[in-house]
């Protein structure tokens, strides 16, 4: 069994683009204290991408912080999540932040994880850059700041393995089936599709990966924010192991819920065996 027993999950949909760092922190608090007061049985909580600063090409180096696993104290952020998942005693997805690389000075796109006890126990650099030119839509290149990650993140809890990608890395269905491959539950996207790539594809993309690998697809975005400069689309949600979307938010400030139920898992990869019927004698394992 990959899922050892039913897990409350949240997924925390604010406003993060305020240009206070301290700000945002402290309405992730807000929100993580109004979640745990509301279901205190949640074991896991998910916040959006970029939830300590602007989602601004401009902005990333100055919001950078350096990511030390032995030393926390050099973080703000990483210090302010380790208190609260201590004192809440849950595993906490840190959405991501702009990390400072202190050796080479490049900044990543980088999500950072912390365990009941307030442990770093991963990070995941984002790997694809979202690097788009849609005609009459939306030009972004993260490029010009950041740095692409270079490892898929697959991280241990007492539930169970865990995938970790972020936004753009959605689009990649290797990064998904690696962490299957690895025993994982569920794959955790904190992203920010915008109004025009959000309609055409979050919904879709979500239920892809779900169904590709059998397994739970977690997306926490941020709400929309009409008077930031990149408007998020909204839209946090949870897909099950069948494709089906079992919890949502709109476009505003929210708090989802979730249970994964490994059952769900298990019967389902029963009834349309796929992850043992994989021709891999046709085609490469990309988790090799």
């Amino acid at each position: 069994m990959i899922l050892s027993q039913k897990i409350k999950i949240a997924l925390i949909q604010f406003k993060s683009s305020n240009p206070s760092k301290q700000l945002n922190l402290q309405n992730a608090q807000k929100f993580i204290e109004k979640a745990m007061k509301t279901q205190p049985d949640t074991k896991l909580i998910v916040l959006p991408e970029c939830f300590n600063s602007p989602y601004s090409i401009t902005k990333f180096k100055e919001y950078a912080e350096p990511i030390i696993a032995t030393d926390l104290s050099q973080s703000p952020t990483c210090t302010f999540l380790s208190k609260l998942a201590s004192r809440f005693q849950i595993i906490l997805i840190g959405g991501s932040i702009p990390e400072c690389d202190p050796t080479t000075s490049k900044i990543y796109n980088t999500s950072i994880i912390f365990n009941e006890q307030g442990h770093l126990i991963a990070k995941h650099r984002k790997i694809h850059l979202f690097d788009i030119d849609i005609p009459n839509g939306i030009t972004f290149k993260e490029s010009t700041t950041l740095s692409p990650g270079s490892q898929p993140t697959t991280f241990s809890t007492k539930y169970g393995q865990i995938g970790l990608g972020i936004c753009y890395d959605l689009r990649f269905p290797e990064l998904a089936m690696i962490a299957a491959r690895k025993g994982a539950f569920a794959m955790v996207y904190p992203g920010a599709f915008n109004t025009v790539t959000g309609p055409m594809h979050w919904h879709l993309l979500a239920r892809s990966r779900a169904i590709d690998n059998e397994n739970y697809v977690v997306l926490c975005s941020p709400a929309r924010n009409l008077e930031s400069d990149y408007h998020a689309y909204g839209h946090s949600l949870v897909v099950d192991p069948r494709g089906n979307i079992i919890a949502e938010a709109g476009e505003d400030e929210e708090i989802v819920f979730a249970e994964l139920d490994p059952s769900v898992i298990e019967q389902f990869r029963k009834q349309v065996p796929i992850t043992f019927q994989r021709r891999f004698d046709v085609y490469p394992d990309v988790s090799k």
